[in-house]
């Protein structure tokens, strides 16, 4: 989803597999970013952009005026079975297919307000109720949405307004009567029921569902720094001719203590599971609900109703404002190319909207910036070894004064050192062109490349529209298009610098149907960006920060004690409780391009070879950890025991296969035939595995959720204490997972009403549930209050 579709990967690989051995040469020792973007960009045929063209036709996100229909037809059958949530899922797909001010769209929004209504989404029934109005719904329907309407503001505790909506009902239908007599009797009746209950109401005052969330998005640092944007005043920007930039504490830190908050400066939402249509499917409309449909394409706000843009299916948000921000910033210029910014990939999409939001900074700035890139073979380039000229780079001009030139202390900062969250720290992010391997920048070089050629036809003029100044336009006037080489080398550098700096923006989603007691969360990736800030952060294996989104906003946390003088650092993904050593630091060379010597690596490296103790065998006959290679041998020295790991790896199989049908059994409802499956798997894990496994925790879990959904809160949080000792050893005691599985503890004894220990449990808790390192997913199923 990063990186363009296989098919045009493959495409590209042929190619280059093709091209003259000088020509792959020249290509893979360009010096410069312009040089490697010129020569690919020489190399793009017409029959390449056709083949792109194709692909790109296979993603269907343009409005088809026969779609609402179909999504209404297919919502209606949802809504006749009680499934709302499929219902307002498909009414909004036809709403995004939905032309402006036409009967179709109206229609969607009038039934996407019924089904609202029946999830109780009264706030958000109310405003499709108005888009419906607005848009043109047919006066003879008139009746049942103005019904709709205030039964919304009676259950919202506004009666005036509820009055006022039955007293316009009566009055239209007195002067247009157009109901039959039947209808007519349903409508008094209801009416009469509606008085009945704005009396009974009076004037309660409304409340918010959402005023929880909203104070976890208004928490701010303490006391910002002075010296980087959004970030506490307790660190400290550094750097170094090795490692780089990189952020120390100014003093000591606490555990939890808030370091970050920083919105991205660019976020793409990964649409999800959204395959190509392909000619021969049974329908070319797709009635799967994507992220793309439930979260808003700017903020990434989860929304039941999104607003669709005009121009394609593909772009919703949730509320006009973000629709308008959208399309000021970028999306009048991406609206036309959805199919290929799909095809290409997020880290395209992303490069693409970094430059055009680059467009309402400072263009005297960006020009110079981006023009010094294409002309200087030394500066702008990270890898030069000129570091003085790298770190003396003047911005825009601005740091000469009277004669003498102020160098910039470290890449990325303004002229008074200050490192913020702008284009100019997005621009200093390194690329690493010389790490990546020549079929790779081919590949980036020739998308981006296509990108340019389509804005080429689509003509530039909007694509300039809206710079505050007209130094760019004067620039680059002499030339035809000499902005595509500008921005196209921009792009093709931001597209190598996201594979080192790309930030996945995640969220918990939950699953299990509302009738259920338990059900299951994920972390998944919502979105990928960029945060100039969070990019300083260097990585450990065993960080001493933890990392949370709300929307498109990230917070760094301590998650433990953090001594002054001490590194700030954070997790790329490779964790010591996650992988070996070997493993971690081969994904972190071939990702990120350097040889991890944090401390967990470095002790890993000195110490014998052994699996961690959360994969690690028993003695069956002592209990022992069992040790070895092909043939484990009893660790205890008065036991003689010997095994084939062959043997063992066969009989963890075995009951992982039975966990498996353990867990079917449990998303069925068949509890009891589920604790038994499970009881039986917990004596067989106890005969051959180590207690801090990760299958005997994975069992417990399961256990604490079948005796949870029995309401047997006792026997759960028993088993789910178990589960707990397991997570603590792998991940240790302040871990974010150690968070999760308290936070389902802290539920479990909420509904038993254990008060004492729910108490204790939320004095000691992690960071919340909510908390995550980005590229690392993790199980967790959570036992939901009722």
């Amino acid at each position: 989803m990063d990186l363009p579709v296989d098919e045009w990967k493959s495409y590209i690989l042929q190619k280059w597999s093709l091209l003259p051995k000088s020509i792959q040469v020249t290509i893979s020792t360009a010096e410069t970013l312009s040089d490697l973007f010129l020569h690919s960009s020489s190399l793009l045929q017409p029959e390449d952009e056709m083949f792109l063209k194709r692909l790109s036709r296979g993603y269907l996100v343009g409005k088809d005026p026969n779609a609402p229909l179909f999504y209404r037809e297919e919502g209606n059958k949802k809504f006749q079975k009680k499934d709302y949530m499929g219902a307002t899922v498909l009414y909004s797909k036809g709403v995004s297919h939905s032309r402006p001010n036409s009967e179709d769209i109206s229609l969607c929004y009038a039934n996407r307000s019924a089904a609202l209504f029946h999830l109780g989404q009264y706030e958000t029934c109310l405003k499709d109720i108005v888009r419906a109005q607005t848009h043109g719904y047919p006066e003879g329907l008139q009746p049942k949405l103005l019904l709709r309407k205030a039964e919304c503001l009676v259950t919202l505790g506004r009666p005036q307004e509820a009055s006022q909506t039955i007293s316009d009902l009566e009055s239209n239908f007195a002067a247009k009567p157009t109901l039959a007599a039947s209808q007519f009797q349903i409508l008094q009746r209801t009416l009469c029921r509606l008085k009945v209950k704005v009396q009974e109401k009076g004037n309660l005052t409304e409340t918010s569902p959402a005023a929880l969330t909203k104070a976890f998005e208004d928490m701010d640092l303490r006391e910002e720094n002075e010296q980087i944007s959004n970030t506490s005043s307790s660190v400290s920007l550094c750097t170094d001719p090795l490692k780089g930039r990189y952020l120390v504490a100014t003093k000591d830190i606490l555990p939890g203590e808030l370091l970050v908050k920083e919105d991205a400066f660019v976020s793409v939402l990964n649409p999800g599971e959204m395959p190509p249509w392909h000619h021969g499917l049974e329908s070319k409309w797709d009635t799967r609900a994507t992220n793309a449909d439930l979260y808003c394409h700017r903020c990434l706000k989860h929304t039941l109703a999104p607003v669709p843009c005009d121009g394609c299916s593909y772009a919703k948000y949730c509320s006009q404002e973000c629709l308008q921000q959208a399309w000021d910033l970028y999306h009048s210029i991406e609206c036309s190319l959805g199919g290929l910014l799909l095809t290409l990939g997020v880290f395209c999409h992303i490069a693409l909207r970094s430059t055009l939001l680059a467009r309402f900074e400072e263009a005297g700035k960006v020009i110079n910036k981006l023009c010094g890139e294409i002309t200087n073979r030394d500066i702008c380039l990270p890898e030069s070894k000129n570091l003085a000229q790298i770190l003396s780079y003047d911005v825009g001009g601005e740091s000469k004064k009277k004669g003498k030139t102020v160098e910039t202390p470290i890449p990325g900062c303004d002229i008074n050192g200050k490192y913020e969250n702008n284009y100019n720290a997005v621009f200093s992010l390194l690329p690493h062109t010389g790490n990546h391997s020549p079929v790779h920048k081919f590949l980036c070089a020739l998308s981006v490349s296509a990108l340019c050629r389509q804005l080429e036809a689509a003509s530039l003029q909007a694509f300039t529209t809206g710079l505050k100044s007209s130094k760019l336009k004067a620039a680059v006037a002499p030339m035809l298009y000499p902005e595509l080489n500008i921005w196209g080398v921009a792009m093709l550098r931001h597209m190598l610098q996201l594979q080192c700096n790309a930030q996945a923006i995640t969220t918990i989603q939950q699953t299990g149907s509302e009738e259920n007691l338990i059900t299951d969360s994920r972390q998944v990736r919502l979105a990928t960006g960029l945060f100039p800030v969070v990019s300083l952060l260097n990585h450990s294996c065993s960080p001493n920060t933890s990392v949370s989104f709300i929307s498109t906003v990230a917070t760094v946390r301590a998650s433990q004690q953090i001594r002054k003088g001490q590194e700030i650092l954070h997790c790329y993904g490779p964790h010591e409780s996650r992988m070996g050593v070997a493993e971690r630091c081969q994904k972190l060379r071939s990702q990120y391009f350097f040889d991890c010597n944090c401390p967990p690596c470095e002790r890993e490296k000195q110490r014998p070879s052994q699996g961690p103790r959360w994969e690690a065998f028993c003695c069956h006959r002592c209990g022992a950890l069992l040790q070895g290679g092909d043939v484990l041998s009893c660790g205890s020295t008065s036991c003689t025991e010997s095994v084939s790991r062959d043997h063992l790896v066969s009989q963890l199989q075995d009951l992982q296969q039975q966990v498996g049908m353990a867990r079917k059994l449990l998303r069925n409802g068949e509890l009891e035939r589920a604790i038994q499956l499970l009881l039986g798997c917990q004596h067989d894990a106890e005969s051959f595995l180590l207690a801090e496994h990760s299958v005997v925790g994975e069992i417990e879990d399961d256990l604490a959720q079948a005796y949870a959904a029995l309401g047997d809160w006792e026997k759960s949080a028993t088993h789910l204490q178990k589960s707990l000792r397991v997570v603590e050893v792998r991940h240790g005691p302040s871990s974010v997972e150690m968070g999760h599985e308290l936070f389902k503890l802290a539920q479990i004894f909420f509904n038993g009403f254990v008060c004492q220990q729910l108490l204790i449990i939320c004095y000691v808790q992690s960071p919340g549930p909510e908390m995550g390192t980005p590229g690392r997913a993790h199980r967790s199923n959570n036992t939901m209050v009722l």
